[in-house]
C-alpha cells in the first residue's frame, strides 16, 4: 500500500512537473536603460515564481526604435510613453497593453570626493555647470533621451554655447562613467542610470524648473506567440508593490 502512494506521489509530481514546463515560456524583453536597473531587480522573482526565462535586451529609446524597424521580435517592450504611442499607431504594440511602469528625472553626478554642488535653484544650478571643468552627458545622436532632454535643457538656460566648449558626449555606459574616468566633473543624466555607478556620488535631481521627467511605459507585442507569459511579465513590472525598488533605483510610479 505504502509502495502504491508513493509510486502515485512520484506520478503527481512528475505530471506537476511536465505541466509546469509545458506551460513556461521564453520572453524577451526590450527596455531602455533608465528603466534596465528596475527589470533587473524584479525578473529574479518573476522567473522563479512563473518559471518563464527572460532575455532583456537593453538599449537607448531611438536604438531600440531602429531595430524595430528592422523587424526585430520581441514579446514586452518599455520604452517612453511617446515611443510606444508611436508604436501603437503603427501597429507594432498593442494599444490595449500600454501601461504606465515609471518616471525618472534628470540627475546630476560628481566624484565622490567633490563638494556637494548647489541645485537649489535654476540660477545656482547654472553656475555649477558653468564653472565645471567638463560636462558629461548621453550623446543625443544615439537616440538618448536624456541627451535629447539635457540639449533642450541647456537651450532653456541659455547655455548652449557655453557648455558646448565643455561638453563631453558619451556613446555607450552611463554618463557618470566619465566622471568616475576623472574625463569629466559632472554628469547629467537619469537618476536611475547614475546610480548604477557606485564610483561617483549621486548629488540629487536638477531643479525643478527645469526639470524634464521621462515617464516609460510597457506594451506588448502585437506579434507575440506567448500572450499570456507577456502578460505576466507587463503585470508583474506594473505591479504597485514596486514602489520601494523605484525609488530605490532613482524612479518613482508614473
Amino acid at each position: 500500500m505504502k509502495r502504491a502512494v508513493l509510486r502515485l506521489s512520484l506520478a503527481l509530481g512528475m505530471l506537476a512537473a511536465a505541466v509546469t514546463t509545458a506551460s513556461a515560456a521564453n520572453i524577451k524583453l526590450l527596455t531602455t536603460g533608465a528603466y534596465r536597473p528596475v527589470v533587473q531587480d524584479i525578473l529574479p522573482n518573476f522567473e522563479k515564481q512563473s518559471g518563464h526565462k527572460v532575455t532583456v535586451v537593453s538599449d537607448t529609446a531611438g536604438a531600440l526604435i531602429r531595430r524595430l524597424r528592422s523587424g526585430e521580435a520581441f514579446d514586452v517592450i518599455v520604452l517612453t510613453s511617446d515611443g510606444l504611442d508611436a508604436l501603437a499607431d503603427i501597429g507594432t504594440v498593442s494599444a490595449d497593453s500600454i501601461t504606465p511602469l515609471a518616471r525618472v528625472g534628470i540627475g546630476v553626478a560628481v566624484p565622490l570626493s567633490a563638494p556637494q554642488p548647489n541645485l537649489y535653484s535654476v540660477e545656482a544650478f547654472r553656475q555649477t555647470l558653468l564653472g565645471a571643468r567638463r560636462i558629461a552627458y548621453m550623446d543625443p545622436n544615439t537616440g538618448s533621451t536624456s541627451g535629447n532632454a539635457i540639449v533642450a535643457i541647456f537651450q532653456t538656460m541659455g547655455i548652449s554655447s557655453e557648455v558646448a566648449k565643455k561638453t563631453v558626449l558619451v556613446r555607450m555606459g552611463p554618463a557618470a562613467d566619465a566622471v568616475a574616468r576623472g574625463d569629466a566633473d559632472i554628469a547629467l543624466q537619469q537618476a536611475s542610470e547614475i546610480k548604477l555607478v557606485p564610483s561617483v556620488r549621486f548629488a540629487g535631481l536638477i531643479p525643478a524648473q527645469v526639470q524634464v521627467y521621462t515617464t516609460y511605459t510597457g506594451a506588448i507585442s502585437a506579434a507575440t506567440q506567448q500572450q499570456d507569459a507577456a502578460t505576466a511579465l507587463l503585470s508583474a513590472l506594473s505591479d504597485p508593490g514596486n514602489e520601494a525598488i523605484l525609488k530605490r533605483r532613482g524612479l518613482e510610479a508614473p
